[in-house]
């Protein structure tokens, strides 16, 4: 009779009693234990109770409802522009809460007024209110002026000077340090920001966040053996800065404190801050034993690299040196100078969530009674099917299994997983790694998927992996199907320019399969449904949090071959579709964007809401989605038919979502465009942005920020949010 409260401690009263009535009730049964037993369980939950109030008095260890009566007790004042606290019963309430009432901007704000106007809080606002690195700027300070030559400044707002390249790359950005003419339009204008001027301050925000691959292969390119690059697809990625704390809480930030691209110029010119272990790239030489199994990495020294310029490959490395382009994320080593067993790469690179497998911390689970074969380097088992092999042949076999992956190598092999009646395997990353799955077209007459068949209440997960090469394809009578935090390469591969290189190719294909298959925090490409029709129902297929990418927006997404109707029931939540959707029902579709045209044959089933469609699509019951609300705002009072037609195309082409990037690969893939409609950007249930990135609550961030920008910046002060990576490649 054990509840959350009173475990380990059910017997606190019996334990009281003399020995004496405990021997008397042991004899009779344990009645009065069970009696006590019940008593305590309700002392317990008082106890807690109690001990959880005076937790409750504390900013650190209050429970989040408790955050703003908090706040409201200091004076904290909540920004109702960024929209309402949702309900703490709920986990999307909570996450919402965190964002609008930030449990660290709480409990700062008394220190925080007592430093009202210095440029360091609001840089530490940035981080404590909306979660973003920042810089803040004076602008006056790049204002040119006529100094007097009593008093001479030389190194503020500075001419332009064409000899000294660094300043004119950075010219117009946060590091900008010449001199301009006086900019008259507001910073905070919501038209045309202007920037220098006597009154005007700008906190430059990075969005982006900065992730690291560690030792992973570098991609030796077909084109010449001794050219490289970092990503392990092949394509042209630029490599970001690992950000270094600052040490002082007076220290205005500088590139090498924000996950900022990192430039050529930049590299050449403070290389020992970029180069070696635990900062933002090292190259390490490949090494092998006596034993094949004996690798050994060897870091190649920072005497021997040198910044240059890889654009089409026609720098040429001397002797000695190893070319490092951080703009393109590309590598060259000199002709006949090439490392014989390779090369792996420590680096960073940007995106904007965690999704899609990574070097992140994701939740691990498994079935309690699960074996686990853990695979990697420096494990005994050293590859995949080394793991399946012992899996298959331990007696008893056990039943659930777990093929962790330790490290972040790239894996070449082709992977057969066949699951017998009740079995599951979760195929999964350890935590903090990014395994690369590499599939390669090894066999003539067969395919050369990873391949998965399962029997009746069998299971499957793939969680934190990358695969390339070639797709997943999953057939039989299994339970459930899970993609997790993984990444199934849409296209099946990269070209340099992060074009796909088999865009026509499903990532995820379905042969008559009657599981519930979801795909949670991933990125993928097109997922093909094979079903039997008349021998099946229509099985679940859920998607959340996640992109699907057909490689391009005439393409089926979602489908069955020959572009039919895929015999499943979707549900997708909080995600970006690129491409056409053909499904049998849509039983939920919400704060999502479906890019391409969505058609569902059962329209009686179901609900599209929150989200955007392609106007021409055949979708179940819309409610709140665009651009329907668009249309309806811009035809009302207007009666002459023609207007009315001609406001609803113009409301329909400024609501259509925009985004930075289309192809995987980009640091900015499927980010909305910053001058994407508002309502877009605000469309959601809860008023955050539709699609994938729905959960980081920008607006609500963004929101925040302005308000407190307000109440702690001098008066006459003009301040306002400028996005740095607007420009990022």
């Amino acid at each position: 009779m054990s509840g959350p409260f009173t475990s380990g401690r059910e017997d606190r009263l019996y334990d009281l009693l003399p020995a004496v009535y405990r021997q008397r009730d042991e004899e009779l049964g344990y009645p009065l234990r069970d009696l006590l037993r019940v008593i305590a369980e309700q002392v317990n939950v008082v106890e807690d109770d109690i001990a959880q109030l005076y937790e409750n008095w504390f900013i650190e260890t209050c429970q989040d409802w408790a955050v703003p009566y908090l706040g409201d007790l200091i004076g904290y004042r909540p920004v109702h522009e960024a929209g309402e606290p949702g309900e703490v019963g709920t986990s999307e309430g909570r996450r919402r809460n965190s964002i609008l009432i930030p449990r660290r901007d709480v409990g700062n704000t008394l220190r925080n007024r007592r430093r009202k106007g210095t440029l360091a809080l609001l840089e530490q606002l940035a981080g404590e209110v909306a979660g973003w690195p920042a810089r803040a700027v004076e602008f006056y300070r790049l204002v040119a002026f006529t100094q007097s030559l009593n008093h001479l400044r030389l190194h503020r707002g500075r001419t332009v000077d064409v000899r000294r390249g660094e300043d004119l790359i950075r010219l117009g950005g946060p590091f900008d340090r010449l001199a301009h003419t006086a900019d008259v339009r507001r910073v905070a204008s919501r038209h045309a920001a202007g920037r220098p001027n006597l009154p005007g301050l700008g906190l430059f925000l990075w969005r982006l966040r900065s992730y690291s691959v560690s030792g992973t292969a570098g991609y030796c390119k077909e084109k010449g053996d001794h050219h490289f690059t970092f990503s392990v697809l092949g394509n042209d990625a630029p490599l970001y800065a690992r950000p270094e704390p600052e040490t002082e809480p007076t220290h205005i930030a500088e590139e090498l404190n924000l996950p900022v691209a990192i430039g050529r110029r930049a590299f050449g010119a403070h290389k020992e801050s970029y180069y070696g272990a635990g900062k933002s790239l090292q190259i390490f030489r490949v090494v092998k034993g006596k034993k094949a199994a004996e690798i050994t990495l060897a870091p190649v020294p920072a005497e021997e690299i040198v910044a240059a310029d890889l654009s089409g490959w026609h720098y040429q490395a001397r002797k000695g040196q190893v070319a490092v382009d951080p703009e393109l994320g590309r590598i060259a080593f000199p002709p006949r100078h090439v490392p014989k067993n390779g090369i792996r790469v420590f680096y960073h690179y940007g995106f904007s969530a965690d999704i899609g497998g990574g070097e992140y911390d994701r939740p691990l689970s498994q079935p309690a009674d699960a074996v686990v074969y853990r695979v990697g380097e420096r494990e005994d088992l050293k590859h995949i099917n080394d793991a399946l092999d012992a899996w298959r042949k331990e007696e008893p076999q056990p039943r659930h299994a777990v093929i962790e992956i330790t490290d972040s190598g790239d894996y070449v092999e082709q992977i057969n997983v066949v699951l017998e009646e009740g079995q599951t395997l979760q195929l999964r990353a350890a935590r903090r790694r990014r395994p690369v799955i590499r599939l390669l077209d090894r066999q003539t007459s067969a395919r050369d998927s990873l391949t998965v068949e399962g029997k009746a209440g069998s299971a499957f997960t793939l969680d934190g992996l990358l695969i390339t090469g070639r797709g997943v394809h999953v057939e039989g009578d299994l339970a459930s199907v899970t993609v997790r935090h993984s990444t199934l390469v849409p296209g099946w591969g990269l070209h340099g320019d992060c074009s796909s290189r088999e865009p026509e190719e499903a990532s995820l294909e379905l042969l008559n399969v009657r599981a519930e298959v979801a795909v949670e925090h991933s990125i993928v490409g097109s997922i093909e449904v094979n079903q039997d029709e008349v021998a099946t129902d229509p099985f679940l297929l859920r998607i959340s949090d996640s992109i699907v990418d057909s490689t391009g927006l005439e393409r089926e997404a979602v489908s069955a071959p020959d572009g039919l109707i895929a015999h499943a029931r979707l549900t997708v939540q909080r995600s970006t579709v690129f491409g056409e959707v053909l499904v049998h029902a849509l039983e939920l579709g919400e704060n999502s964007i479906f890019a391409g045209l969505l058609r569902v044959a059962r329209r009686q089933l179901g609900c599209l809401r929150f989200s955007s469609y392609v106007p021409g699509s055949r979708t179940p019951r819309r409610f709140e989605c665009q651009p329907d609300l668009a249309e309806a705002a811009a035809a009302e009072g207007l009666t002459v038919p023609a207007e009315r037609e001609a406001a609803k195309a113009l409301a329909r082409e400024r609501v259509r979502p925009s985004f930075r990037s289309m192809r995987y690969g980009s640091p900015v893939y499927a980010r909305l465009a910053d001058g994407c409609a508002e309502e877009i950007r605000r469309g959601a249930d809860d008023e955050s942005e539709m699609g994938v990135f729905h959960d980081l609550f920008e607006p609500q961030r963004a929101a925040n920020l302005r308000a407190r920008l307000d109440e702690y910046t001098p008066a006459g002060v003009d301040a306002g949010l400028l996005f740095a990576d607007q420009e990022a490649p």
